[in-house]
């Protein structure tokens, strides 16, 4: 199997980083197109993969097409490779590109939509994607292993559930790092170092992660297990719930939704 990508950035870059590491595809199996010089230097140091300044020589001979650069970017790239695109499987990972905007300017009958998430980079993504009726059951296998590579995936037959992973799992990471930057001011303002402040949020993040996902009980059976009444959660919990802190986050992935739908309509567009 071929790849040609189309963008080198952080996306592209963690794609490759990924599907080489899963030992998914070999590096001589993999090309990008990247206009910056210094990009495309990078990648072939890195990852000793064929780079390239010209989209339409990297996606002529490529099976699979990843489209991994900014939305804004995507007509342009379109306009240098649509006479090299035939039966491969498109791929796009561009915030607020709706299906119906790939195929009226792809013109390829296999198209896939997907949203992943920064993770990527570590291999801890979830990819929420669709795709048109033309895969078959290879190309939704080949889809499902590549995007593997990146972390979880997730198949969904409705876009509309691209608008709402967007909001929540894409726009997610940068929600929850700025939780993480207040647990880490916090510590800092009661006493810690900032390093020892870091250590203790990060690892609080993600050992409770764990401990959920390992137990599979809910967060709220989770929570009430650790509040014990009159306790120190509980006032911490109480302070929380009365500065809106829920209604905050919820409010938050619906303004993201809603945004994620408006570039999908043709408004201003812009990444996650």
């Amino acid at each position: 199997m071929r790849i040609a990508l189309v963008g080198g950035g952080f996306m592209g870059e963690s794609f490759v980083a990924g599907v080489l590491s899963a030992e998914v595809v070999t590096a001589a199996d993999v090309c990008v197109a990247e206009i910056q010089a210094h990009r495309r230097e990078h990648l072939a140091r890195t990852y000793n993969v064929a780079v390239m300044d010209s989209a339409a020589a990297a996606v002529a001979s490529a099976d699979v097409v990843l489209f991994a650069v900014k939305p804004q970017e995507f007509e342009p790239a379109v306009s240098d490779v649509i006479h090299a695109l035939d039966d491969q499987i498109v791929i796009s990972c561009m915030a607020g590109v709706t299906m119906a905007t790939l195929a009226s300017h792809l013109k390829v009958p296999k198209i896939v939509r997907v949203m992943p998430n920064t993770p990527a980079s570590v291999r801890e993504a979830v990819s929420v994607w669709t795709c048109t009726e033309a895969l078959g059951p290879a190309d939704l296998k080949t889809t499902a292993t590549l995007l593997e590579a990146l972390g979880q995936q997730i198949f969904v037959e409705d876009e509309k559930y691209l608008d709402m992973a967007t909001a929540l799992s894409a726009s997610g990471p940068g929600f929850i790092f700025l939780l993480i930057e207040a647990f880490i001011d916090a510590g800092v303002h009661i006493g810690f170092r900032r390093e020892v402040a870091e250590k203790l949020a990060y690892q609080t993040f993600l050992g409770s992660v764990k401990y959920a996902q390992a137990t599979g009980l809910h967060p709220a059976v989770l929570r009430n297990q650790v509040t014990s009444p009159g306790g120190t959660t509980a006032e911490g919990l109480l302070i929380m719930e009365r500065m809106g802190v829920r209604a905050a986050i919820v409010e938050a992935v619906e303004a993201a939704w809603r945004k994620s739908i408006e570039l999908g309509s043709g408004g201003s567009r812009s990444s996650s």
